[in-house]
């Protein structure tokens, strides 16, 4: 029998009882396990190019099944820190710096570069610009006294104690700590890299924002997904994920939630909350709809203040470009971020600060902000009772998106393209094992009440396309 030896440049990790280079480990769950060798390929202890021990061995050494070890060595390889190579066996990865740039993410899928012109694109998921507060007053603000003295000082608060006082104001509950952050993916990005661990499982919601899966995977964390109804999260699938699958954190938009448009329920957020209560899960929810959103605000964290941040975005309500999020929660929770970012961006400029805040403060700016709640909430209504005439239901839906239901993504989006209209697929914001039905995503705010009849009549007769082949095998 010819034994198959290492390649010169890679090593074989010392097999002390195959697998002896975790046994010590008291957390034999795939994230423990993952962890584990995560803090072994840091410390230096298994080399980039060293060959591991099989599935197998690891798992009988541990004590534990080959499928938790699959699991764990899946979220290791997803954060690059392993590569498997087939028959030739699994080995560390090359250092963060030298590895290859990788695969394309949902949110790269979701926006992909377009070359052709369509009439009317309705997949941006942004606000309509004519509806956005005019910047010109607020801009003018920054003229007055004390205002440009913000832009030579280091040392200042690095959140405004004006606006920090103004949000307080209507915040959901009582938040021991205010961060002003670029927009609300920031704030998500610098918790989660504060708080999640290579392995950890975090909930999410399924359907997803994309770019929350694509975080998590540069984490090297495992989404769990968490179906939805009208109301927000199922709790039992919640309850599942925090037991069965020890979520660490979850993430959640409680009001209209992109893609769906769902927004949390009173008694939801109760189920919800008992779940939680004895787990030591991070909840983390991004309003990034705030101000445009017609639901009420209903957080977690009015019953769980300790354990959540709530994220508030000013992108669709007052432009995307002033790049403003407050995260207010735990001074535990966000204090980490606040001394990392010191590090590095140090704040979010008190200019922008100033120019937000005068906005708030700003009656015409607050009447623009109401007015265009009003139009999106009315634009929804009106290319849902268009689509109903057609026999197309569609799920009521808050902020600016629609989730249409068809039935073949790709048919649907070829479909559209050829009459000039471009939508979102469905398929990067989905998490689980694909639902019976494809959906595509349909931001309503660019649409317009002249080509409200055409516009149905194209997006119902993309429901119903299917691929030419199997139009062919029917017939």
């Amino acid at each position: 029998m010819t034994t198959q030896c290492a390649p010169a440049d890679e090593a074989t990790v010392p097999d002390n009882g195959s697998g002896q280079f975790i046994a010590d480990l008291d957390d034999r769950t795939p994230a423990g396990i993952a962890a584990a060798v995560s803090r072994q390929i840091r410390s230096g202890a298994l080399t980039p190019g060293s060959r591991l021990p099989t599935v197998r061995e690891v798992a009988r050494e541990l004590k534990v099944s080959p499928a938790t070890v699959n699991q764990a060595w899946r979220a290791l390889a997803a954060a690059g820190a392993i590569v498997a190579r087939g028959r030739a066996g699994t080995f560390v990865g090359a250092p963060v710096a030298t590895r290859p740039a990788t695969a394309v993410g949902r949110y790269q899928r979701l926006h992909p570069p377009s070359y052709s012109a369509f009439r009317i694109d309705l997949s941006g998921g942004t606000p309509d610009p004519e509806l956005l507060p005019d910047l010109g007053a607020a801009l003018r603000d920054l003229t007055k006294d004390g205002a440009s003295d913000l832009a030579a000082d280091y040392l200042g608060e690095a959140v405004l104690p004006e606006l920090a006082a103004k949000v307080r104001a209507d915040w959901p509950f009582r938040a021991e700590r205010l961060a002003v952050l670029d927009g609300a993916l920031d704030a998500v990005d610098r918790l989660l890299s504060a708080h999640v661990r290579l392995g950890d499982a975090v909930a999410v919601e399924d359907p997803c924002f994309p770019p929350f899966l694509d975080l998590l995977a540069g984490l090297g964390a495992r989404p769990i997904p968490v179906r939805m109804d009208e109301s927000g999260l199922l709790p039992d699938e919640l309850a599942r994920a925090v037991t069965e699958q020890e979520a660490t954190a979850l993430i959640l938009q409680p009001r209209g939630q992109n893609p769906t448009g769902v927004s949390i329920t009173a008694r939801r957020i109760r189920e919800l909350s008992d779940i939680l209560q004895d787990t030591g899960t991070l909840v983390i929810e991004d309003d990034h709809s705030a101000g445009i959103a017609a639901a009420p605000l209903r957080s977690l964290g009015s019953r769980l203040p300790r354990r959540t941040v709530h994220i508030r975005s000013y992108s669709k309500s007052h432009g995307a470009d002033l790049r403003l999020a407050v995260a207010g929660g735990p001074a535990d929770l966000l204090d980490p971020v606040i001394e990392r970012r010191m590090l590095g961006a140090g704040w979010t400029s008190r200019l922008l600060q100033r120019v937000l805040l005068s906005m708030l403060d700003d009656e015409n700016a607050v009447h623009a902000v109401t007015t265009a709640r009003a139009e999106y909430r009315r634009r929804s209504a009106e290319l849902r009772r268009a689509l109903a005439r057609r026999g197309v239901a569609v799920a009521r839906g808050d902020g600016i998106n629609l989730w249409l239901p068809v039935a073949d993504e790709n048919a649907a989006m070829i479909s559209l393209a050829a009459a000039g209209i471009k939508a979102a697929p469905g398929g990067p914001f989905v998490v689980g094992e694909h639902p019976p039905t494809d959906h595509l995503r349909i931001t309503i705010s660019p649409v317009t009440d002249p080509d409200l009849d055409w516009l149905a009549t194209e997006l119902a007769a993309a429901t119903t396309a299917v691929p030419t082949y199997r139009r062919i095998r029917r017939g």
